[in-house]
Order: structure tokens, then C-alpha cells, then sequence
């Protein structure tokens, strides 16, 4: 069969099938009439709408339904995560209680080795004390002393080197020593006097 035949042959066909479309659309009108048909359309568009509008919300539902199980796997992978981090905090937890312990350990020695210098301290500051009431008590001794020994005794006292005096004593020596010993000066002072007195009689004999 030739082209041109076969091309004859389907627009036969297709002459044919419209006709038989007229005629079945022309038979539906005389039995159910246009304005029937028309509500058929209508009814058929309004459900293709609403096939539509179904298809579009259930598609939209789909791609929700997708990203929530992304979402919950995403969730899933953080969740292990985190385990695996609670997991490894878990192996190094007692080696941090131990470091814990040995800080603690070593924070309460410091604080009992501060005590321990807070007390010592303390002491040094009562010893430094009685140390300074005694020197303050020796001092107002020797200015009662000074006193005494310029109101009664007619002496003057002054800060001298004190290496010899005039007249001059051979046992100034001695004197200085055992002022030195004893740290008694009124025996010093006695001493002294009586050393004086007797080269006086010496002198005038």
C-alpha cells in the first residue's frame, strides 16, 4: 500500500469518527436536552477542580510529610550525637572526680598551710608586742633613771661613744663589761662613783 492510500485511508477514518461524535452529541441533545448537558460540563469541570485542589493539597502534604521525616532524622543524628558525647563524658567522669578530689585535696592543705602561718603570725605579733611594751617600760625606766640621777646625783647623762673618761679609770674596762653582762646600769653608775671617789683620796692624800 502506497503512502498517498494509507494517508487517504486516515483522513477517512477521522471524517468518519467526527461524524459518528455529531451524531452521538446530536442524539444525547434530543434525549437529555443542552441545559442538562451543560450541568453534566459543569458537574465534570467542578469535579476536575476539586481533583485538582485534592491532588494540589495532598502533593503539599507529601513535601510537609517529606521535610518532617528530614527534620526527624536530622533529630535522630543529634540525639546520637549527643549520646556519643554523654557516652565519652561518662568514660571521663571519673578521671574529672579524681582530679576533683586531688584539688580539693590540695586547696585544704593550702588552707590549713595558711592557717598554720596565720597562727605563726599571730604569735610573732604578740612576741613583737611584748617585745615592744617591754622596750617601751626599759625606756621609761631609763628616763626615770636620767631623772634621778640629774635631780639627786647631780650627773648629766649623754649618748657618747663611751671608750674612756676623764679622769681616766683602769678599770673603766672591766666596768664596761660587766655593764655589758649584766646590762644593770645602776651598778655601773655605783661602780663608777666609787672608783672616782677613791682616786679623789688618792690624789688628795
Amino acid at each position: 500500500m502506497s503512502s498517498a492510500m494509507a494517508n487517504v485511508k486516515t483522513e477517512d477514518e477521522i471524517i468518519l469518527f467526527e461524524k459518528e461524535v455529531k451524531e452521538f452529541w446530536t442524539k444525547l441533545k434530543s434525549v437529555y436536552g443542552t441545559e442538562q448537558i451543560n450541568q453534566t460540563l459543569a458537574l465534570r469541570d467542578s469535579c476536575k477542580e476539586s481533583i485538582k485542589a485534592l491532588s494540589e493539597k495532598w502533593s503539599k502534604k507529601l513535601k510537609e510529610g517529606d521535610l518532617m521525616i528530614d527534620k526527624i532524622q536530622e533529630y535522630r543524628n543529634e540525639i546520637l550525637q549527643q549520646n556519643q558525647c554523654i557516652s565519652e563524658n561518662q568514660d571521663h567522669l571519673p578521671k574529672i572526680k579524681s582530679n576533683l578530689n586531688q584539688e580539693e585535696e590540695q586547696n585544704k592543705d593550702l588552707s590549713d598551710s595558711i592557717q598554720e602561718l596565720k597562727e605563726e603570725l599571730m604569735k610573732k605579733k604578740g612576741i613583737m608586742s611584748s617585745k615592744n611594751k617591754a622596750t617601751k617600760e626599759r625606756v621609761e625606766q631609763l628616763c626615770k633613771s636620767k631623772v634621778l640621777f640629774e635631780e639627786r646625783l647631780g650627773l648629766e647623762i649623754r649618748r657618747i661613744h663611751m671608750t674612756s673618761c676623764t679622769p681616766p679609770l683602769d678599770c673603766i674596762a672591766e666596768f664596761q663589761l660587766k655593764v655589758r653582762e649584766t646590762n644593770n646600769f645602776f651598778a655601773f653608775v655605783a661602780n663608777i662613783r666609787k672608783a672616782f671617789t677613791a682616786l679623789s683620796y688618792k690624789q688628795s692624800a
